[in-house]
């Protein structure tokens, strides 16, 4: 099992799901990805934590219950920060904004909550007890995150300013999709909604976790009552499908190629 130990800043490093109906959702993502999960009491309230395994496997992802019913559920992508207060200096001079003030959440680590001017969530991390997913590079575990924008020069700017990121366009099948990059590595992906996008789609993070078998995972994953957005499709490092699970919230599965690495 890849052991993760640390993350270096700049990183994506932890996937949150906010869900208005918990149990459903923990019954979604044990079935489909064989997950265990456990409940800790933090300041934020009760916070559920998801591991590989049982409660002795890795963590691999968290859920906070939504208070509004009536509130869409989501995903939110965290990325390492050795400095909240300036990194939200940053957001704030780009444009962005604050929308949680830093908070801790018990013994686990310190975070923020912000958007960009598009509007899409995104979560800062400072590690205490919790650096990030215990694992990765396997099936089950958080191997992608990606952002969904109708102001594609506009995000490239924005993240460059607070991560320091580096985008690197490439052609995918007609279309520019950029990777950006922390010298040699590319952590995270940008990708234009076009036509295709339901106009009232607003901008959004994605993670994507990694699987043994795409196909068998996104027909699994309509079993258990998501939805399929994108049906199982093979890009440059892989093959991948989009879903929503059954409160909503929207995700990828993805089984790499095996020279696709990281």
């Amino acid at each position: 099992m890849p052991e993760m130990t640390s993350y270096p800043p700049g990183f994506p490093t932890w996937a949150e799901l906010a869900s208005p109906a918990p149990e459903r959702s923990k019954d979604f993502y044990r079935d489909l990805f064989g997950w265990y999960s456990y409940t800790l009491t933090a300041d934020v309230g009760e916070y559920e934590i998801f591991t590989l395994g049982d409660v002795q496997g890795p963590e691999v992802g968290g859920m906070l219950t939504l208070d509004d019913d009536s509130l869409p559920s989501s995903w939110s992508c965290y990325f390492r920060t050795d400095d909240i207060p300036a990194c939200l200096d940053s957001v704030r001079a780009a444009g962005g904004l604050v929308l949680v003030e830093p908070t801790d959440v018990a013994d686990l680590g310190r975070m923020a909550v912000c958007s960009d001017p598009e509007g899409a969530d995104f979560a800062l991390w400072y590690p205490y007890r919790l650096q990030g997913a215990g694992a990765a590079r396997e099936p089950s575990t958080l191997c992608w995150v990606e952002l969904a924008s109708r102001e594609f020069h506009a995000a490239r700017a924005f993240y460059g300013a607070v991560f320091g990121w580096k985008a690197v366009d490439r052609d995918y099948y007609g279309t520019v999709y950029t990777n950006w990059k922390i010298g040699d590595w590319s952590v995270a992906g940008l990708v234009a909604m076009d036509e295709r996008w339901p106009p009232d789609y607003p901008a959004h993070w994605i993670p994507y976790f990694q699987v043994a078998d795409c196909d068998a995972s996104t027909a699994k994953a309509a079993e258990l009552g998501g939805r399929v957005r994108i049906p199982p499709a093979d890009v440059e490092p892989g093959r991948f499908s989009m879903v929503t699970d059954p409160t909503g919230a929207r995700l990828a599965l993805l089984t790499p190629t095996a020279a696709s690495g990281r």
